[in-house]
């Protein structure tokens, strides 16, 4: 097994706890599952939110889905101006079969727009 990075991204209507609770576990269940990745081969996640996003941790909902025993952080983005607001990121470092150019890196919902270049499922 190998060491990979996998990223994804997914966008919310509203800085609203729910919804970054809803957006980041169907994000992070849908990196999992489209990696064919149990949680067992999880490191580590990344979590990041852009600058709009405060009501929540997007850590807090990847423990709400069961995953209790591996390393989160949160951070904010860079404020960059015309950026695509309200947007969650993740960076997910799993232990992996697969070559780097098979990994599958999943963009949601209005985040699609941020990677135009990867096939849409």
């Amino acid at each position: 097994m190998a060491l990979r990075a996998l990223r994804g991204a997914t966008q919310v209507e509203a800085d609203d706890r729910e919804a970054i609770i809803e957006a980041t576990a169907e994000l992070v269940r849908a990196v999992l599952d489209r990696n064919d990745i149990t949680d067992d081969h999880l490191v580590s996640i990344l979590f990041t939110t852009t600058p709009d996003l405060v009501a929540e941790f997007p850590a807090y909902a990847a423990r709400t889905i069961g995953i209790t025993d591996v390393p989160f952080l949160c951070a904010s983005e860079i404020a960059v101006p015309g950026a695509m607001p309200r947007v969650i990121r993740l960076l997910a470092f799993v232990e992996a079969d697969f070559t780097r150019s098979q990994a599958r890196h999943v963009y949601l919902r209005g985040a699609h727009a941020l990677r135009t270049d990867l096939p849409r499922d």
